[in-house]
C-alpha cells in the first residue's frame, strides 16, 4: 500500500501531530478534521457556526484538491459540533455544497473543539482514475 501525505497552504496547517490529509493506495483521501480557520490568519472566522462551517468546507476542498480529488468525490463525512443544537445552522450551509446525492454523514454534538471552534468536519474521498 502506498501512502502520500498531503500538505497545502490552501488550508490551515496542522495544529498538532497530524497530516492535513493522506492519500492511501492512490485511491482514497483521508482528510483530517478542519475547523473554520482562515488559512492566512489561522484564526477562527467570525459569524458563528454558519461561517465556520463554510470555512471548514472550503478548507476540506483545498486539502482534497491538493490530493487530486474534490468535494464531489467525498464518500463519508463526520461533523463534530460544539453544541448539537447548531445542527440546523450547520446543515443550512452544508446542503449548499452537497445538494444532490450527498455523502454518508455522521454528526456528533457536545464536543470541546480546538481553539474554541464551533464545528469541525473531516471526510474520506476517492481519487478519480
Amino acid at each position: 500500500m502506498s501512502r502520500e501525505v498531503i500538505k497545502t497552504t490552501g488550508a490551515p496547517p496542522a495544529l498538532a501531530a497530524y497530516s492535513q490529509g493522506i492519500v492511501a493506495s492512490g485511491k482514497f483521501v483521508f482528510a483530517a478534521g478542519q475547523l473554520g480557520l482562515d488559512p492566512e490568519s489561522k484564526q477562527l472566522v467570525e459569524g458563528g457556526v454558519e461561517a465556520q462551517t463554510e470555512r471548514a468546507i472550503l478548507n476540506l476542498k483545498a486539502v482534497l484538491e491538493a490530493a487530486g480529488s474534490s468535494l464531489e468525490n467525498i464518500v463519508k463525512v463526520t461533523v463534530f459540533l460544539h453544541n448539537i443544537s447548531d445542527f440546523a445552522a450547520m446543515n443550512s450551509v452544508y446542503i449548499r455544497y452537497f445538494p444532490a446525492n450527498p455523502p454518508a454523514r455522521s454528526a456528533f454534538g457536545g464536543n470541546d473543539l480546538p481553539l474554541g471552534g464551533l464545528v469541525e468536519i473531516e471526510c474520506i474521498a476517492v481519487v478519480p482514475e
